[in-house]
């Protein structure tokens, strides 16, 4: 599988002093499911951030699709193809209509306009809310506005959809919902980077970067990552809760990554 995001060396501060990331060396695959997981401070913001240069590159290479961020004149494109989800939904809301709110960004762009309203339709549709094209934006729960922003970046056709602690804002419901919608685009082949603090979101990964103190701690899949008990709380961060009840139960074997597992394996011992 060929890459989408290759990075050799990569370095950054925003004040020269301070190292924020610190000689990282990592390649995210086309298609691939990663998660980056952190501790607040970890430097997990400020990595994605670098990927279409929404900050500047301190040292070392960073290339998404053969294209070096460090070169301007590759910028808009990777803004283009790198679409960024933020925490707060509603500082990505431009206008008071779910529609409008999506063909703002594809007029930008300059979409042909017999495309826009198709594009709109099939963005909708790709985050579970087809029908929704003419509701107004006040109207909508946190978690229907967090899948406007997704749907309003996923109408601009981007290779790669990065996610930054897109769910934190959110209640239980409206978080799970948008997994589900991440699972339902990952299987359709969208390379995604969702960055998280929360270890029950990485379960769904194909690969987990963990990043503590500006390196990466831990590389891996999530059967390895998230079972690591000690790596983890070393650096800040719970065990999904299958795991630790998995271990406080003192139940041998490979703890389950998620709940249905935990009950599939809890069943399992009678």
């Amino acid at each position: 599988m060929p890459a989408a995001i290759v990075g050799q060396n990569v370095t950054f501060s925003y004040d020269g002093s301070h190292t924020i990331l610190d000689d990282l060396t990592f390649s995210i695959d086309e298609g691939e499911w990663t998660a980056i997981l952190g501790a607040n401070g970890s430097g997990k913001t400020s990595l994605v951030r670098l990927f279409n240069a929404l900050l500047p590159l301190t040292s070392g290479t960073i290339e998404v699709f053969g294209m070096p961020v460090v070169q301007p004149k590759n910028h808009p494109l990777l803004r283009r193809i790198v679409g960024m989800v933020f925490q707060n939904p509603e500082e990505q809301c431009v206008a008071p209509v779910v529609e409008e709110d999506i063909s703002f960004g594809l007029e930008n762009y300059q979409i042909p306009e017999e495309e826009i309203e198709p594009r709109t339709e099939e963005a909708l549709r790709n985050v579970g809310l087809a029908g929704f094209a003419s509701r107004n934006m006040a109207s909508l729960s946190g978690g229907q506005l967090q899948k406007v922003a997704i749907a309003s970046v996923l109408a601009l056709d981007p290779k790669i959809l990065i996610l930054d602690e897109a769910t934190s804002m959110l209640a239980p419901t409206g978080r799970s919902d948008i997994m589900e919608t991440l699972r339902f685009l990952h299987q359709k082949g969208t390379t995604i980077v969702m960055v998280t603090h929360l270890s029950e979101e990485a379960v769904y990964a194909d690969r987990i970067i963990v990043l503590g103190d500006g390196v990466i701690k831990a590389n891996g899949k999530p059967k390895e990552v998230l079972r690591d008990v000690r790596m983890l709380h070393e650096n800040g961060l719970e065990p999904p809760l299958p795991v630790r009840l998995w271990k406080r139960l003192g139940i041998a074997g490979p703890a389950p990554l998620s709940d249905e597992d935990f009950a599939e394996g809890i069943c399992a011992l009678n």
